[in-house]
């Protein structure tokens, strides 16, 4: 993603590259909502009950339920904002992604007190501060390969502080991210940061923190690494049931690129090199 007016936007078309695959080729194995990042599973839940497990919990999380404006960064294909509005009494949910074919899909929805908009958060500005932020898989986009370290603690410094100028004084927010664990910083395959997002990389749980402190306050954090290695093998497994109607849609390389990436990061994650964070901050006031 663009963060900054000194940021070219090759992260943004970066994005592009691989969510605007085409909502007909997600739509054959996600589920029914289309959430696109790490589900919540308790014992005996299918893909579906343990996402929208998940999106409930981020919606407690962030102490979004029955609140007026609540501020969805990275909004995929809007399982959050559709939830937050129909079955959490929120009045106004806003929705940024860099996708236009996710942004297509959420208006042609026409949910009452959604709002989707293509743009970067660094772009964003708000009419009045909100009661809530959520941010699930967006994180991880915020910075590429080949920045120094300290050019990727400013992203992320940046982040914090212009979600902590959207937020009211000492409101939550709740993030998801994925994040290097045991493998070295940048030492993502050269296949994913090549074919499924290019020139990506990832942060690491101090840079997280790092990059917070004096704006947020840290309420909780938790690792749920297993819960996305069981995620990503239900992913590949839908994926090889829907095979040949994959290839109709978006060919064989681009079929087999993906279903080698969702093997390849549930390995990542059963064996600790990735970690999976879910994390629960409040502003400072």
């Amino acid at each position: 993603m663009t963060q900054s007016s000194t940021i070219t936007a090759s992260p943004a078309q970066d994005i592009r590259h691989h969510y605007d695959t085409g909502n007909e080729f997600f739509r054959l194995w996600l589920d029914a909502d289309l959430n696109y990042s790490c589900a919540l599973f308790a014992p005996g839940d299918t893909l579906e009950a343990a996402q929208r497990r998940k999106v409930r919990y981020h919606i407690e999380r962030a102490d979004a339920a029955g609140q007026r404006r609540v501020l969805d960064i990275g909004c995929g294909w809007g399982s959050v904002l559709e939830q937050l509005v129909t079955e959490h009494g929120v009045e106004h949910a806003v929705g940024l992604t860099l996708s236009d074919e996710q942004a297509k899909w959420i208006a042609g929805r026409h949910l009452p007190g959604v709002e989707a908009r293509v743009e970067s958060w660094t772009d964003h500005e708000a009419e009045e501060p909100y009661d809530s932020i959520i941010c699930i898989g967006a994180f991880e986009h915020f910075t590429r390969q080949g920045l120094t370290p300290a050019e990727k603690a400013g992203r992320y410094r940046a982040f914090f502080s212009r979600c902590r100028s959207l937020l009211r004084p000492g409101r939550p927010m709740s993030l998801q991210t994925i994040a290097y664990g045991t493998m070295p910083a940048g030492q993502l395959s050269r296949f994913i940061t090549s074919s499924i997002f290019p020139g990506g990389e990832l942060p690491r749980f101090a840079e997280i923190v790092d990059s917070a402190d004096g704006l947020f306050e840290v309420i909780s954090v938790a690792n749920d690494r297993r819960d996305y290695a069981l995620t990503c093998r239900e992913w590949a497994r839908r994926l090889a049931e829907r095979r040949p109607e994959a290839v109709a849609l978006v060919g064989e390389e681009r079929v087999a690129d993906f279903d080698r990436y969702l093997r390849m990061s549930a390995a990542g994650f059963e064996k600790g090199a990735l970690v999976l964070l879910r994390f629960t901050f409040r502003s400072i006031e």
